[in-house]
């Protein structure tokens, strides 16, 4: 992992890679964030936990941590791949962070072997988009947070013929893990590491396995939603979206984490039945909303608006070709 401190920064800042036993303070800087743009928490410490934990364990991932003169998180920042993320303190903006954070995942990327750079973005942060867009950013996708008001027991159809559902139970992640990635194959960006794929699924700490139905045609998975409980972890985390965010977080919700059916199997209803399901067991432990994150690139939007989904608010995925140097 290459030394932070060698950038460029603003005075006053001292500068470090991330560890997992940031994942505290992490969590703080990232909820006033979130609460400044959104009134509430919308990450979990067990995602930020996640992404500290990869960034130890794979190669091709970094991090970065800038705290004041006091000692306090003022911001945060990972590259992985073709993709970063950068979080800056809302005490601390207007001081030239963004733009060192910015130029330090542009240059990691390039170390680490990358040619293209993306960031998503809230659309409600006008200072970063205005940062990313002058710095030579496109607008790449468009994703949505959706929300499932449930007033009442949401009704589940009965199973198309010769489907047959159950919760997840111990020893379906691998085939949970094949099935998902060969769904997302179809537009992400690479094929996570079986490791990895866990860290952001099953092996959170927020996984709600009664939550997350699985459909099967004689035996053999075909279709998979996997859920998490935020309870008091508050999460509902962008930048995966469900085909794969401090106020006190309210732990009201659930949240549908990934949504994935074989492509032999769709267009027979086998998601709208395993959503309804994830909706019914979240409405049995006492929440009365779901949410979901999807975006342009998977063409579910209109099946979550025909089920009675509504958009909550949207973010952009930014990128950018970059140039050896």
């Amino acid at each position: 992992m290459a030394d932070p401190s060698a950038g460029t920064w603003p005075a006053g800042y001292r500068v470090r890679p991330a560890t997992t036993t940031d994942t505290d303070a992490v969590h703080r800087l990232v909820g006033a964030g979130e609460c400044a743009l959104h009134g509430r928490v919308t990450t979990g410490a067990d995602r930020i936990a996640a992404d500290l934990g990869g960034a130890q364990g794979e190669p091709a991932c970094d991090t970065v941590l800038v705290t004041d003169r006091a000692g306090d998180p003022a911001a945060w920042g990972w590259v992985r791949g073709r993709r970063a993320t950068v979080h800056v303190h809302p005490g601390h903006r207007g001081r030239g962070l963004g733009a060192a954070l910015l130029a330090w995942t542009e240059a990691r990327a390039r170390e680490l072997g990358g040619d293209r750079l993306a960031q998503t973005i809230s659309d409600s942060d006008l200072a970063a988009t205005a940062l990313l867009r002058s710095g030579g950013y496109v607008r790449m996708v468009t994703e949505w947070l959706l929300e499932m008001p449930m007033p009442h027991e949401p009704v589940v159809p009965e199973p198309p013929s010769g489907i047959t559902v159950r919760a997840f139970r111990a020893g379906d992640e691998e085939a949970a893990y094949r099935l998902t990635e060969d769904a997302f194959d179809e537009w992400q960006q690479r094929r996570k590491p079986y490791a990895e794929w866990a860290r952001h699924t099953v092996g959170r700490a927020t996984f709600a396995p009664a939550a997350s139905p699985l459909a099967f045609v004689d035996g053999r998975l075909v279709g998979a939603v996997l859920a998490l409980d935020p309870g008091t972890d508050g999460e509902v985390d962008a930048g995966v979206a469900a085909a794969p965010a401090p106020g006190a977080p309210d732990g009201g919700e659930g949240y549908v984490e990934r949504v994935a059916v074989r492509r032999d199997q769709r267009n027979r209803g086998i998601a709208r039945l395993l959503l309804q399901e994830a909706f019914r067991a979240f409405y049995r432990q006492g929440k009365r909303s779901c949410v979901l994150w999807t975006h342009s690139d998977t063409g579910a939007l209109p099946l979550y608006e025909r089920i009675g989904m509504t958009v909550r608010r949207s973010s952009t995925v930014y990128g950018k070709a970059l140039v050896a140097r």
